[in-house]
């Protein structure tokens, strides 16, 4: 059996991995957070270059762009996306081509899978290939940004004033277009601009396949921002391990302190623990599954996080070191998508 990313997608990660290498991340996340959003589109621009955002596309929809769905390559691309500290709604977004795509597969959508429930313009299996056709391009080149709010995913929109497409799916079934950004809240993070997304808009559709098609979409979110953790965590070790070998005390490197190597050692092991979660679940895409990936991930970038505030000293809380951009965003990636309770209680009811 082989566990392993084989070597295309090895390629793509390694693709991913320069351009963002070459991107000048830090200044975008520091733009963004500061509300230009200029520096950030020009790097999401680039990165749907290589095909990210199709990749949560189905390419039945091929009129669109899409090429998956192809949840492994993704998940290993997302990896990437937080070790470089991508700024934007990167989840929202995949997450809202995987709904879109879901709506329109033909002949299915579980119990509403005939469609024709209720809708404004929209109607039947034709309509929800419409709806395809009238988002997935945009999500898909690049050109349009989404967030988007699903039952169980948490209440508050990311990045509302940045998105071009607003989605919102209600607990009664109901996928609507919201018009506003919504009411701002402040954030850990100053570049996951959280809002209250507007509980009203354009109706787009409605009954019981939104609702089977938002809970793929959750399971899919979930995944990415489990491999967003995993990136933010090794980012976060790979930071520590250089600066431990460079500051010293009484003389000599503080990596070499047995305490020191053994902190880093626990973070290293739960880094590599959660791995192997996140690649299997995202070959079986099943929700506990995921669960089990996300709280495992979350668990080691924050840990990582904490590992790296401490043996930076007092340096590790200044804002000029752009190893904060990585600390902000341990904890709320952590809990974005389901908090560590709501995974813990998703991985017992499988149980």
């Amino acid at each position: 059996m082989r566990f392993l990313p084989t070597g295309e997608q090895s390629e793509f990660a390694r693709t991913l991995h320069g351009l963002l290498g070459a991107s000048q991340v830090p200044a975008a996340v520091r733009a963004w957070g500061a509300g230009d959003h200029g520096p950030g589109r020009a790097l999401w621009s680039r990165l749907a270059g290589t095909g990210l955002f199709a990749l949560a596309a189905d390419e039945a929809h091929g009129d669109v762009g899409g090429l998956g769905p192809l949840p492994v390559e993704l998940a290993l691309g997302f990896v990437e996306l937080g070790r470089a500290g991508v700024p934007g709604p990167v989840v929202e977004t995949a997450a809202a081509a995987v709904l879109l795509s879901e709506l329109a597969r033909p002949g299915e959508g579980g119990e509403g899978g005939e469609g024709g429930e209720g809708y404004e313009g929209y109607e039947g299996d034709e309509g929800y290939e419409g709806l395809a056709k009238r988002f997935l391009p945009g999500l898909v080149g690049g050109e349009a940004l989404a967030t988007l709010t699903l039952p169980g995913g948490g209440p508050y929109a990311l990045d509302a004033d940045a998105a071009t497409y607003r989605f919102t799916v209600s607990a009664a079934g109901e996928l609507r277009l919201a018009a506003g950004p919504g009411e701002p809240l402040e954030s850990t993070d100053p570049a996951r601009r959280l809002s209250r997304p507007e509980a009203d808009g354009e109706l787009l559709a409605t009954g019981p396949r939104v609702l089977a098609a938002a809970r793929t979409a959750l399971v899919w979110a979930r995944l990415l921002t489990a491999a967003q953790c995993l990136g933010v965590g090794e980012a976060l070790l790979a930071s520590t391990v250089a600066y431990v070998k460079q500051r010293t005390q009484f003389g000599t490197p503080i990596g070499s302190f047995q305490a020191v190597k053994h902190r880093l050692a626990d973070t290293l092991l739960a880094l590599e623990f959660a791995r192997p979660l996140v690649w299997a679940a995202a070959l079986g895409l099943a929700p506990w599954e995921v669960a089990a990936a996300k709280l495992a991930a979350g668990g080691a970038a924050y840990g990582a996080a904490m590992t790296a505030l401490q043996l930076h000293g007092a340096v590790g809380y200044t804002e000029e070191l752009d190893l904060s951009l990585w600390l902000r965003k341990a904890r709320p990636l952590r809990d974005a998508w389901g908090s560590p309770a709501a995974c813990r209680a998703a991985v017992l009811h499988e149980r």
